[in-house]
């Protein structure tokens, strides 16, 4: 399939696949670099079809691009056990659970037992914090870069093949001048999602069921990270028609984007599994992404490479292949 669907001339319509492909050439020349294939372990405790599903096409892009993959499927009671043990084996590169598993707290809680040097899915606490209070880097001499969660960071990454990041402008404030529309408060994409964005210089609204946040960095972007303000009484009706992107991601297929409302040229993205546009997206939009799953996985195996990396066991420097000049992990940053 080519890079483009075929869509009204005033829109084009890029396939994950097209932006996945170029991601996937840094990351086997990171693989290039090492001993041994990398080895990712996942841990699968439910009967979630769509949870199998992502850990099956995880293994298919793991063994495509260098990296070895072993699922290990364990009964939810004996997970903490099972992810202790993967914590402390030589062997394991990197760990992922594919949650839900409890669908309550204690999923948080097994996000916590992961290793921090092991986490590819970057849900730790000290890479959540640092995320939220705009820290970029592990240690003082700038040579660790901390782990961002996998979705919000593959949104990045579209964003980024679509030049909507202007390098023009300082490291850390390529965003700035752009309205975003984020669809989704979760605090597994669409809060971080909108965190990131904001402290890259975007104005962010942050649309949730019952209300409406806006995330920014100030005038000037003086701040020198996001903060966050009430919108009262605000709806999609005044978001939308400010903003020139617009993501969505809202589980369940009954939501779709008032249309009417969409800014003239905006660029959407969908990054639900279900479709929160309707194919008549693109008579309004200027570029349409309908799907960021293959660019989830290779970000996925990019942490990879970052965290055997930051732990330093050997000479090798896999990451260095994904430091690209005007990106957000640009190695040296001015």
């Amino acid at each position: 399939m080519s890079a483009t669907q075929d869509a009204p001339a005033n829109c084009k319509v890029v396939l994950a696949s097209t932006i996945a492909k170029k991601l996937g050439e840094e990351v086997r020349e990171g693989v290039k670099t090492l001993n041994k294939a990398p080895l990712l372990v996942g841990f699968l405790s439910s009967g979630d079809p769509a949870a199998r599903t992502y850990a099956e096409f995880t293994g298919k892009t793991c063994r495509e691009n260098g990296f070895d993959f072993e699922l290990r499927e364990v009964d939810r009671e004996d997970l903490e056990d099972a992810i202790i043990a993967a914590n402390q084996d030589s062997n394991v590169g990197g760990i992922i659970v594919y949650y839900p598993i409890f669908g309550n707290r204690q999923d948080q809680y097994l996000q916590q037992i992961v290793d921090v040097g092991k986490d590819v899915e970057g849900l730790s606490h000290q890479y959540i914090f640092n995320m939220y209070q705009n820290v970029r880097f592990l240690d003082a001499a700038h040579k660790k870069k901390s782990i961002l969660p996998c979705t919000p960071l593959a949104v990045i990454k579209i964003l980024e093949h679509l030049q909507i990041y202007n390098t023009i402008l300082p490291y850390g404030n390529r965003l700035h001048g752009h309205n975003i529309t984020v669809i989704n408060r979760s605090e597994v994409v669409g809060r971080p999602l909108a965190a990131l964005l904001a402290n890259d210089g975007a104005c962010v609204y942050s649309v949730d069921i019952d209300d409406v946040q806006q995330f920014h960095r100030g005038q000037g972007l003086r701040k020198r990270k996001h903060e966050v303000v009430e919108k009262p009484g605000w709806t999609l009706e005044n978001c939308l028609p400010l903003s020139d992107v617009v993501i969505s991601g809202v589980p369940g297929d009954k939501f779709k984007v008032p249309l009417n409302l969409l800014r003239e040229g905006a660029v959407c993205i969908n990054f639900s599994s279900e479709k929160n546009f309707t194919p008549e997206v693109k008579e309004k939009a200027s570029i349409y992404v309908p799907a960021i799953g293959k660019v989830t996985i290779m970000v996925l195996l990019r942490n990879l490479l970052r965290i055997l990396q930051n732990r330093g066991e050997s000479d090798a420097t896999p990451a260095d292949s994904l430091e690209t000049r005007g990106t957000v992990e640009e190695s040296n940053p001015a």
